[in-house]
């Protein structure tokens, strides 16, 4: 959506809503102002009660954090010079961070989705948690896609590191296009921060919630089976099987967790297995099962999966981030098993 269209909309959106606070009257609107020697987007004259007001409006074509702190920073400029105003930041949609961002700097908001921070005066509006009516049809624009996430993986595996974009690609065995095009998402979300001429994650613990909530281990395909014998015995001997035939393979789940950071005792069994998975389930004498399964094998939906794999006890485990973006979306244990490992293991690294 051009910026000009937001402007017109957002102009419409503004004026209903407060026009639907009955003690304020709203007066002109004009679009592309000039006052006191500045220009704004957007101005509202409003009068609550006997009280004049003039609403300074900067609209932005995205609302990613980046985008908005900068607009905020212009806002006040504008405020030490025109006395009885209020700043508010507008976009098609204002995502949760740049929600709190703007309150931390005492500036409204408003978006075409229907959330709306307002705080001047006598006047207190709030509404939160529309979502984002726009859906994003481009993969490649999602840090959280198959192909994009490799690179927020191996972010995680060095956390402190500023890497530069030729190195992020090589590693995450992606193109360079795509590495640069996740670099200027992370940037515009601040997820990361640009430093020694490079970018480093600068809010890790975030990132990692928003990549848990658009992730589920059900993104693989899952083959169920039952066995007699119990799952750490089928494990060591799936290991061995891959091992010998140079199958890549991968615990995770609670029997990643088990090796970590153990939690729980567990009843069923988890692994990613990235071929001849036919084969492999012969060997160890499984049954596939449609219920009551008490071992399952993943195959990947995306190789990034194996990234950071690491050998413990003679097995191989998925990484830590791994296991926890598996294990948050098992509900129950899983999810008390994955904030054990959060604890445990990632958090201190950061």
């Amino acid at each position: 959506m051009r910026e000009q269209e937001v402007l017109t909309k957002i102009n419409d959106e503004l004026g209903q809503t407060l026009r639907g606070v009955p003690f304020i009257e709203v007066g002109q609107s004009v679009l592309e102002a000039s006052l006191a020697g500045i220009r704004v987007d957007l101005l509202v004259e409003v009068k609550v009660e006997n009280s004049l007001l003039k609403v300074l409006v900067e609209v932005k074509s995205l609302g990613e954090p980046r985008l908005i702190r900068s607009a905020i920073q212009q806002l006040k400029e504008y405020l030490g010079r025109v006395k009885d105003a209020y700043a508010v930041v507008a976009a098609p949609y204002i995502s949760y961070d740049t929600a709190r961002l703007c309150k931390q700097n005492s500036v409204g908001y408003i978006d075409l989705a229907g959330n709306c921070f307002l705080n001047f005066d006598k006047v207190y509006i709030e509404r939160k948690n529309y979502p984002n009516p726009i859906v994003e049809k481009r993969q490649a624009r999602s840090i959280f896609s198959p192909k994009s996430s490799r690179i927020l993986r191996v972010m995680f595996n060095s956390p402190k590191r500023s890497w530069q974009v030729q190195e992020l690609a090589k590693e995450a065995n992606v193109s360079l296009g795509l590495a640069s095009r996740v670099k200027e998402r992370l940037l515009d979300l601040e997820y990361a921060s640009e430093r020694d001429r490079g970018i480093i994650l600068n809010r890790p613990i975030d990132l990692l919630e928003q990549w848990a909530n658009n992730y589920s281990f059900r993104k693989n395909k899952v083959y169920d089976y039952f066995s007699l014998d119990e799952p750490k015995e089928l494990e060591r001997r799936l290991a061995q099987y891959c091992e010998q035939r140079a199958i890549l393979y991968a615990l995770t789940l609670f029997s990643g967790a088990a090796l970590v950071a153990p939690f729980a005792r567990y009843t069923r069994g988890f692994v990613y297995v990235c071929r001849n998975i036919r084969g492999v389930a012969d060997s160890l004498g499984l049954k596939e099962v449609s219920s009551g399964p008490n071992f399952s094998i993943l195959e990947p939906y995306d190789e990034g999966v194996f990234y950071g794999i690491r050998e413990i006890d003679d097995m191989k485990v998925t990484s830590d981030v791994q296991l926890y973006l598996d294990l948050v979306g098992y509900k129950g244990r899983g999810e008390e098993s994955a904030k054990f490992l959060f604890e445990q293991r990632i958090k201190p690294q950061w």
